[in-house]
């Protein structure tokens, strides 16, 4: 028998638990075993768009990756310089705009409205009223929503074609 062996390696971190359950969904949704795609999800435990673009970049010390994203919030630490270090660092920044909450509701088809706070209110019955659980995305987030928020919302366009077999 032999050993299967990813073509290609993509480490993907969310700045947060509700950022790696919705990779983690789509991870489900699109790349199945023996696809040829290997894909690691990894949570940057929050603090902002200059941690976890650090933290992502620490991470590509430690094994090596075709491709590497990162998945944050730009209201929190975002800057040009964050930007740029990610450039430098050939980490592909999946931008959240204001926050990942807002991102969703775009994707639904939703207005967003308010702070950070209001918007995970708004977002919270979508997904069961918690967001850290990658089945609760099942039943708003199907593979037909995500194709058609591409066209209005670009990070989930350059998401879809991270991981695309």
């Amino acid at each position: 028998m032999a050993i299967w062996q990813a073509k290609r390696t993509l480490l993907i971190v969310g700045e947060g638990a509700d950022e790696v359950a919705f990779l983690n969904h789509v991870k489900q949704l699109y790349v199945p075993r023996g696809c040829g795609l290997s894909v690691k999800i990894k949570n940057a435990q929050g603090k902002g768009a200059k941690h976890v673009v650090e933290w992502t970049a620490r991470q590509m010390a430690i094994a090596d990756y075709d491709k590497v994203a990162a998945l944050l919030d730009t209201d929190v630490d975002w800057s040009p310089a964050v930007g740029k270090l990610a450039k430098k660092k050939k980490i592909q920044v999946l931008t959240s705009e204001p926050c990942f909450e807002a991102l969703m509701l775009r994707v639904l088809e939703e207005n967003p409205n308010g702070n950070a706070q209001a918007l995970k209110k708004q977002f919270a019955p979508f997904v069961n009223n918690d967001a850290t659980q990658s089945q609760n995305y099942a039943n708003h987030f199907s593979p037909e929503r995500l194709q058609a928020g591409r066209s209005h919302e670009l990070t989930i366009d350059a998401l879809l074609n991270l991981i695309k077999t």
